[in-house]
């Protein structure tokens, strides 16, 4: 077993700053080449409290202020323009970083990185997204994908 830091939030695993123990394939085959999580030493406690910090800052503040942005998001729906080809396929596909902008072009700011795709988004349509703005908190954004 490997014991590791988590860089980045993954799921099912852990959030940013957590140490957390995987099995040595995952954590050399996975974690470590993709900078999800960095090997644990004595020294890097310091490191540990670093990324919560900034992890807090990012994070909204209360159970309050989360679900005030969930009924915000939910009210309506986000529109996503992307270049198509025939029959409405996509050239490429969707990215967090391309709804968490058209949240935000709505009037409403979101990190890309709490932006949850179960299915890629390769055509045009109407699809359903999850954003969780806090660990209680989980928003259902519907995106319709457009020509542009």
């Amino acid at each position: 077993m490997a014991k590791l830091i988590l860089t980045h939030e993954v799921d099912g695993l852990g959030e940013a700053g957590d140490v957390v123990e995987v099995k040595d394939g995952y954590a050399r085959n996975y974690l470590i080449p993709r900078r999800l999580a960095a090997p644990w030493t004595k020294g890097a406690e310091a490191q540990v409290e670093a990324i919560r910090k900034a992890r807090k800052a990012r994070e909204i503040a209360n159970l309050d202020e989360a679900k005030a942005l969930r009924d915000s998001i939910q009210a309506k729906p986000v529109t996503v323009a992307a270049a198509t080809g025939k029959g409405g396929r996509l050239f490429g596909s969707v990215s967090t970083a391309d709804i968490a902008a058209a949240v935000e072009a709505s009037g409403n700011k979101i990190d890309r990185r709490k932006v949850q795709i179960t299915q890629a988004i390769k055509s045009t349509g109407t699809y359903n997204v999850s954003v969780r703005l806090h660990p209680e908190v989980v928003a259902k954004i519907k995106v319709q994908v457009v020509s542009a």
